[in-house]
């Protein structure tokens, strides 16, 4: 019997991730461990900004009314996904990386002001000199329980994707919490950061070698064949 291909990360990625799943030929299950909850933040003048700095499509799913305030100012994406997001709430995109949002930041031309729009747990970023962020706390990322259904789904085995390193330590600790084999489980990583927090164990972990939906579902598909 072939192990089942889980995703766990939260609404609306999960969707997105599944469907391109299927567009890629890939049979992926999802059961998300974590939900999106937008948290109150306060606007800085938006005098103040040159252009926003955004890690995740949450942003604009969850960064309320005082988004508006913006509206005019570009927007550097860490990715396809989320520039689409931004397009989507009515922003104009100047920047798309690949490689991370550090690697945005490094691309981004000094001086300038940026309004950094992330979730409560957001990796550290190292501007350059001259390049100065404020950061908002637009979402958080609230864990739920391994459901018993997914458990018992995972006793003989599987494959899972991580998104996030937060992800891959709640993970890690519902199989320990329900006594799940780690040899028995490989997982499939979005970025080194991803499998470093996961631990080790596993049955296989491997990083795509991007940090997008397509590279780390195409790793899926070879990890399965």
């Amino acid at each position: 019997m072939r192990r089942p291909v889980i995703a766990v990360r939260p609404e609306p990625g999960l969707a997105a991730t599944l469907a391109l799943a299927r567009e890629m030929g890939v049979e992926a299950h999802g059961t998300p461990l974590f939900e999106i909850r937008p948290s109150a933040w306060t606007a800085p003048d938006p005098a103040t900004i040159d252009a926003l700095l955004v890690g995740s499509a949450n942003a604009f799913a969850h960064g309320g009314a005082a988004l508006a305030r913006f509206a005019d100012k570009p927007v550097h994406a860490v990715g396809e996904k989320t520039a689409g997001a931004a397009r989507a709430a009515g922003f104009a995109v100047r920047t798309i990386g690949t490689k991370g949002l550090q690697s945005v930041l490094e691309g981004i031309a000094a001086p300038t002001r940026l309004l950094r729009i992330a979730g409560a747990k957001h990796v550290p970023l190292d501007p350059r000199p001259g390049v100065e962020i404020e950061t908002v706390i637009a979402y958080e990322s609230a864990a739920i329980p391994m459901p018993t259904c997914l458990g018992e789904r995972l006793l003989g085995g599987g494959l899972v994707l991580l998104h996030s390193g937060e992800a891959a330590r709640h993970f890690a600790a519902e199989c320990e919490r329900l006594g799940l084999a780690r040899t028995d489980i490989a997982l499939a990583a979005l970025a080194p950061r991803v499998a470093e927090a996961a631990g080790g164990g596993w049955r296989a972990v491997r990083v795509a070698p991007e940090p997008s939906d397509a590279a780390l579902l195409q790793l899926v598909r070879d990890m399965v064949a």
